[in-house]
């Protein structure tokens, strides 16, 4: 049996490469993720209407369906809607956001871990090891945007791009288990 202790390794390394990856598709390569978020023509109106509200989450408009007419309900859908998340004030530490992204994917990977140790044995195969830790990566990477795209508006561009972003780590993460899985 495979313990969860006895993959550390490649836990840490999958962590450090998956980090890595991600930052050469997020902030190297202009045509990746760079056109996910446009520019407001009106973000200065925006922002200063947003002044005094604290950071948070928000439906925009904020109302309550059930209690509405029709015709209300026509109204409000005519106009603008989504989903705002805020920072007031607009304090941002990249090396705190850098470290918790480093921790982040340590948990998700540790949770990869966690399926491939019940799933395979001591000297499991490379393509034993690569498939079933794929599949779990697939899984632990992939999916968590298409909801946004499906509920709130997400351009389904950008969810793609985020699934084939979950596709690239997963396969790294199943090649270093693969690599460095106990014999």
């Amino acid at each position: 049996m495979v313990t969860l202790g006895m993959l550390w390794l490649p836990i840490l390394v999958s962590a450090v490469i998956v980090f890595i990856a991600s930052n050469i598709l997020w902030m190297v390569l202009p045509f990746w993720h760079h056109k996910d978020y446009s520019e407001l023509a009106t973000s200065d109106a925006v922002v200063a209407a947003l002044k005094d509200a604290p950071s948070g989450q928000y439906m925009v408009p904020s109302m309550n369906w059930g209690k509405m007419t029709d015709e209300q309900k026509a109204a409000v859908q005519k106009g603008p809607g989504g989903l705002l998340l805020l920072r007031n004030p607009m304090q941002f530490s990249m090396a705190s956001a850098m470290i918790g992204y480093l921790l982040y994917n340590i948990v998700v990977i540790a949770i990869i871990a966690y399926v491939g140790s019940f799933s395979l044995g001591m000297g499991a195969k490379y393509p034993q090891v690569f498939r079933v830790i794929a599949s779990a990566g697939i899984l632990g990477y992939s999916f968590h945007t298409v909801s946004d795209s499906i509920w709130y508006g997400r351009p389904w561009s950008s969810t793609i791009k985020f699934i084939i972003d979950g596709i690239i780590y997963a396969l790294l993460i199943a090649g270093t288990f693969g690599w460095l899985w106990p014999k």
